[in-house]
């Protein structure tokens, strides 16, 4: 199902000015418990750890500037919510030497992501959490469709980087078979063919609505996950060039195109930023201070609430604006007609004008959560070979047997979160699913 939204980035690629503030999060990595091995006042290059694995020391976490760390911000129970850094005027990188990839084996590759700080960018399913380097993956999925909505096109961040895309992917192929999924997009196509990359990776053209681009749904298509068995998935191709970068010029450079969105946004556009840059530079005359709105670090389903005082998350591409909706004042509520609001299953008379109108969606749930209807409304909005309400109820039951059964190896949160939007019973299902399975790799740990 697309969700048509107002408010969607034009063309146009806003000149950012930074202020200089910039933090990486560790919560940006799921999976992954932080030890920090800087302290504030050090002074690192772009490139440097911030933090590490503390399960897998190996795996670093770079910054992504030069400059003064100016703070380790902790949380309840020290848990560590991000490490600051104020950058230089003048940027300087850490020279990890430029690399043929050709030349190189998976394990070159490996070391060569953990020795520059940027592996943890790579997933894994089962458990959609950071990969680590112990285990070897059968497959490799890289998804280069962004399809939810008002998403940041990657067929437009890439051009220009074409080489540096075409390189991180021949260095994934080197660790396991990789699979490259895109949309019914002929211009990216042609470019992809005229590098040859049908030679490197598997290419698959997805032509679906939304989720079609989440990485799971195309492992569930091309490649399953059973028990026992690790793929390695990448569902934001930004990573890809980040690798590419760092082979071709030694450096690490983390920056990426960003789609300022929303209806609330005054201008929509697009602007190029860097991983844990502060957003309010971005957003101080973005939109009407004196509305209620909702700040998204990412898209509507999937994205976290943020403030203009927040950072730019690893995996984010776009930063999205939409009415908060708690000052709406609606006469006779839901017996109205509303013409103006989205409904699936044709409660509003908004459906009268067609699937193209387009809807101003504020963050307002609409109803109370209560008992699941078992009507099949989740698997309209799942294409994958999954029972999905069978599946979360047993992740409420706790049911680990059943939840095995089920499929709880293939799904990610992000797979349910369409299911999230039209359940009528109002569940967080894409919480409910990271208990599971979180409590799922507890169990086998």
């Amino acid at each position: 199902m697309d969700i048509c939204l107002k408010g969607r980035a034009s063309a146009e690629r806003l000149q950012l000015k930074s202020n200089g503030k910039f933090a990486l999060t560790p919560d940006d990595f799921v999976g992954v418990v932080p030890k920090v091995v800087v302290k504030e006042g050090d002074v690192v290059k772009a490139g440097e750890a911030l933090f590490v694995n503390k399960q897998y020391p190996e795996v670093a976490f770079a910054s992504p500037v030069s400059g003064r760390v100016t703070a380790v911000e902790r949380g309840e129970r020290r848990k560590v919510l991000c490490v600051k850094v104020e950058a230089d005027q003048v940027q300087q990188y850490v020279d990890y030497g430029k690399k043929n990839v050709e030349k190189m084996d998976g394990e070159a590759v490996i070391g060569a992501l953990l020795k520059a700080g940027i592996f943890g960018y790579i997933n894994q399913l089962p458990y959609a959490i950071s990969t680590n380097p112990s285990v070897k993956p059968k497959a490799i999925f890289v998804s280069a469709l962004r399809d939810k909505p008002l998403a940041c096109d990657f067929a437009e961040e890439v051009k220009g980087q074409e080489d540096d895309f075409v390189t991180g992917l021949k260095a994934l192929a080197k660790v396991a078979k990789t699979y490259l999924g895109i949309g019914i997009q002929p211009d990216f196509q042609a470019e992809l063919q005229k590098r040859q990359v049908e030679n490197v990776v598997s290419l698959n053209i997805f032509d679906g609505k939304c989720p079609a681009g989440n990485v799971g749904v195309q492992v569930n298509h091309l490649d399953p996950v059973n028990k026992g068995e690790v793929v390695w998935t990448i569902g934001d191709p930004t990573v890809v060039l980040f690798i590419g970068r760092l082979l071709n010029t030694g450096h690490v450079d983390l920056h990426r195109l960003v789609a300022l969105c929303g209806s609330e946004v005054t201008k929509p556009c697009h602007v190029e930023m860097k991983v844990g840059e502060e957003l309010s530079t971005l957003l101080a005359n973005s939109y009407d201070q004196e509305h209620h709105v909702r700040i998204i670090d990412g898209n509507v389903l999937t994205g976290r609430q943020t403030t203009k005082d927040g950072y730019l998350g690893a995996h984010s591409s776009e930063v999205t604006v939409i009415p908060e909706g708690d000052d709406a004042d609606e006469l006779l509520g839901w017996a109205m007609p509303r013409l103006k609001q989205f409904s699936v299953s044709r409660s509003y008379f908004s459906w009268l004008f067609g699937k193209n109108k387009m809807y101003e969606l504020d963050a307002r749930v609409k109803g109370g959560e209560r008992h699941i209807i078992m009507s099949g409304e989740y698997d309209r909005v799942l294409p994958m070979d999954i029972y999905g309400e069978y599946l979360i109820k047993a992740i409420i039951t706790g049911d680990i047997d059943r939840m095995e059964q089920l499929g709880i190896y293939e799904v990610s949160p992000e797979d349910f979160a369409l299911a999230e939007f039209v359940d009528s019973s109002k569940l967080e299902l894409q919480r409910i699913v990271r208990q599971g399975l979180d409590n799922l790799r507890k169990e086998n740990a």
